[in-house]
């Protein structure tokens, strides 16, 4: 059996990790002078909680000796593994580990591991890493599950809005004047993820019509909105969350959403109350 291996910007509960046997490697983040491992030694709550205090966090990716110990360690054993990463736009994690997987193939030239470049963040690419695990554990194929994962992200979609746009302007996606204005007149801005890096898709006033306007977004890119997963991540606003969920159940009539809370990894950048909806414009073919 493949096993699948991802890191901590995918924001995936621990229960689906153990269930599928998701191998989840951490991210670094950097907060008031010290340093953490995603998940291990800081929870998003933490964080959050320090960002409301002023705290301006960093973020690096997952140490290469973890990437490469990983990697060796399936390839030592003539088991398949596919690491899928966080975007390559966001983040250098991608790069480094194509630089362990090509170290790891000199010494293991038969090995069959691969690096996949989610082009996304969050829940985005936890969905993805979801749906391979899921194939994994049916019995497909590495090639069948790395054509799934093509799919995925060649037809993902992300729509997401931030509580605040000072945590968007200290890592340079707004302007400061936008950030001063967005603030003053409420503004929340719409975004959305193109070849895997962010883009700001629209503004508008009010958290009401920013919700409302995620799902008619959702509704006009999607050729179909049944027998897929789709995906919500909040940054510690589970009410909003919940009010997406319900608002979407409401309009498409799906109800196989799955919720969870952004963590360190992405949260560092978005900032608290940040809410995210993940879905496939296409369903995949069922072969």
């Amino acid at each position: 059996m493949t096993t699948i291996i991802t890191d901590t910007g995918s924001d995936l509960p621990k229960q689906l990790l153990d269930e599928y046997e998701i191998i989840m490697l951490p991210l670094i983040v950097q907060v008031n002078d010290e340093e953490y491992l995603d998940r291990s030694n800081i929870e998003p709550k933490q964080l959050y909680t320090y960002m409301k205090e002023g705290a301006v966090p960093k973020t690096a990716q997952v140490p290469p000796s973890m990437i490469k110990e990983t990697l060796t360690s399936f390839a030592r054993n003539g088991q398949p593994a596919i690491y899928i990463t966080l975007s390559s736009g966001i983040s250098g994690t991608y790069q480094t580990a194509m630089l362990m997987k090509n170290e790891v193939l000199e010494e293991y030239p038969n090995a069959q591991i691969e690096v996949f470049d989610s082009q996304s963040a969050s829940l985005g690419y936890g969905l993805m890493v979801y749906e391979a695990a899921k194939e994994a554990k049916e019995g497909k194929s590495f090639e069948e599950i790395l054509h799934t994962l093509q799919h995925y992200q060649n037809h993902l979609e992300h729509i997401f809005t931030v509580d605040d746009l000072e945590y968007l302007l200290r890592g340079g996606r707004v302007s400061k004047t936008a950030a001063v204005m967005g603030t003053l007149l409420k503004i929340k801005p719409v975004l959305h993820m193109e070849d895997g890096k962010l883009f700001p898709l629209e503004k508008l006033r009010g958290k009401k019509k920013v919700l409302g306007r995620m799902v008619e977004i959702m509704k006009e890119r999607a050729s179909t909105l049944d027998d897929i997963t789709i995906g919500i991540s909040h940054a510690d606003d589970i009410e909003t969350a919940k009010a997406l969920k319900d608002l979407i159940i409401e309009e498409t009539g799906n109800k196989n959403i799955l919720v969870t809370m952004i963590g360190c990894a992405i949260g560092a950048h978005a900032g608290p109350g940040t809410i995210a909806l993940f879905f496939l414009n296409t369903p995949k073919k069922v072969s």
